[in-house]
């Protein structure tokens, strides 16, 4: 049999299992190749969810039952940007499952050495190949146009608003639309499904009954302040009215013309918009109940690994940040979920997996020769309960505004965050140890503890300072950084 036959076929007969029937004959039993739903969120938090932070007022029972169901991720990051809109990137790793600095280049980035066709080598492409059924809707812009075009069906639109047709419904409706094909059809081949959404991405135009569960209103007044109600959500813990040091990017969006917010740090400004994100994130809550409810009538939810994160996190208050545009927990850290065959249902693991992670892992659940362009390492180990995780050391960063920028490195408890930005203006270094620390307190918090604030001028935490420098200087060669800090060696 030609060999690029046998790859089409043969997964379809992988595992047979014999089953003698009462007449003495044997039937052969095929079991079918897993199916995937992988839902990407746009600007969320892991905090904002209930399963990362059980004090969160946002409801999301859709969500927190696939938390329920499945596995939990402590420790999933997206590994950086090298430009403002940190989606971009962000999305290249996930559909090519490459490092950050060995992307196409885009924009101010130019990789010397990028590679051709790689479109070719990803998430839809490779899932074609493999004799998938492929179809995705998602927002356009700051994403990966060619490989996005790579799915057989694509449907994608920006869609912000708080209405069926302008919010998140339009993209559910999508995918129940193809699934209704599918049933019509009695489609049989298996199938890849990303799921993405516009939301809770700015502008946060809720639906009318959901910015009035979380005392919001869509607010476009520059000159007053949005009303105060005591529905909206509390201000998180490490709240602050500024950041104690500039952050290294002028004019950006993120932190100055979001509709709505501005350069506003006020409580009534923050917690009116972390309403606006809470109805938002409820609705695409409400959605994905949807879609899951529709495969479960098919019968086809017990054989497909859904997959919930988002291409990072968001600030919306905490460390007087708006923005994604920074390596705290909350913009660094994705949320994610996986549920799906044989995967415990329940257990919550540290993972310490980049996004850049889920097109190898995809592969392997699949069985799919991962693509030899892939840098990422499949998690699949984890899922099956034989790892607690895939790497010991993260790293991370934000190089989107003034060179180099910020960068991270995390091990264990501990974690490094510099800032290298305004042309050698702002030499800024944190050391934080998460475990006392969770929620990275500076000395503006006034904390009581002695490790609730950034230890990196502390004398008694000089030694495990000087260890994470060199840990994060390995980190930048071993992924390619082109940048140096400016107390690193050139």
């Amino acid at each position: 049999m030609n060999f690029s036959i046998k790859r089409f076929i043969l997964p379809l007969f992988l595992m047979i299992i014999l089953i003698s029937c009462k007449n003495g004959e044997e039937k052969i039993v095929e079991k079918k190749r897993p199916n995937f739903l992988f839902v990407l969120v746009d600007d969320q938090s892991p905090f904002d969810l209930q399963t990362y932070d059980p004090a969160s007022i946002l409801e999301t029972p859709t969500i927190s039952k696939l938390a329920n169901e499945g596995m939990v991720f402590e420790s999933a990051r997206n590994m950086g940007s090298w430009l403002g809109a940190v989606c971009t990137p962000s999305r290249h790793m996930i559909m090519s499952g490459r490092t950050l600095w060995h992307l196409p280049s885009r924009g101010d980035f130019k990789n010397p050495n990028e590679p051709v066709k790689l479109e070719q080598q990803t998430m839809g492409a490779v899932f074609n190949r493999a004799g998938y059924k492929t179809m995705r809707t998602c927002k356009r812009g700051n994403s990966y146009p060619a490989a996005n075009e790579q799915f057989t069906v694509v449907h994608d639109a920006t869609k912000r608003g708080g209405t069926e047709e302008t919010g998140s419904a339009w993209h559910a409706k999508q995918v129940m639309s193809y699934l209704n094909d599918r049933e019509s059809a009695t489609e049989t081949d298996p199938f890849l499904i990303y799921f993405g959404f516009s939301h809770p991405h700015d502008t946060r135009d809720g639906t009318p009954e959901l910015l009035a569960k979380y005392g919001a209103i869509n607010h476009t007044d520059t000159l007053n302040l949005p009303p105060s109600n005591a529905n909206q959500p509390p201000l998180q813990d490490n709240y602050l009215e500024a950041h104690p040091f500039f952050h290294g990017h002028p004019l950006l969006r993120d932190e100055e013309r979001v509709s709505g917010v501005w350069k506003n740090r006020d409580e009534q400004t923050v917690r009116n918009e972390l309403g606006r994100e809470y109805a938002c994130s409820e609705n695409i809550d409400i959605q994905l109940g949807k879609v899951l409810k529709k495969l479960e009538e098919m019968g086809e939810l017990d054989n497909t690994y859904v997959i919930y994160t988002s291409d990072h996190g968001m600030s919306i208050g905490r460390h007087g940040l708006m923005g994604k545009q920074n390596l705290y927990e909350h913009t660094w850290r994705v949320p994610f979920i996986v549920k799906g065959p044989g995967i415990e249902a329940g257990k919550r693991v540290k993972g310490n997996i980049y996004l850049l992670d889920v097109l190898p892992t995809l592969c392997d659940l699949a069985g799919i020769d991962i693509p030899k362009t892939v840098e990422g390492t499949s998690f699949k180990p984890v899922l099956n309960g034989q790892k607690e995780t895939v790497r010991e050391v993260m790293y991370g960063v934000y190089s989107g505004g003034t060179k180099p920028g910020m960068r991270t490195v995390k091990k264990g408890d501990w974690k490094l965050i510099k800032y290298d930005v305004m042309n050698g203006a702002v030499h800024e270094t944190q050391l934080f140890n998460l475990a006392e620390n969770p929620n990275e307190y500076l000395k503006e918090h006034h904390k009581e503890g002695e490790m609730e604030t950034n230890l990196a001028d502390n004398p008694k935490y000089a030694e495990k300072l000087a260890e994470m420098e060199t840990l994060l200087l390995e980190q930048m060669e071993l992924h390619g950084d082109p940048y140096r800090l400016w107390n690193q060696a050139k």
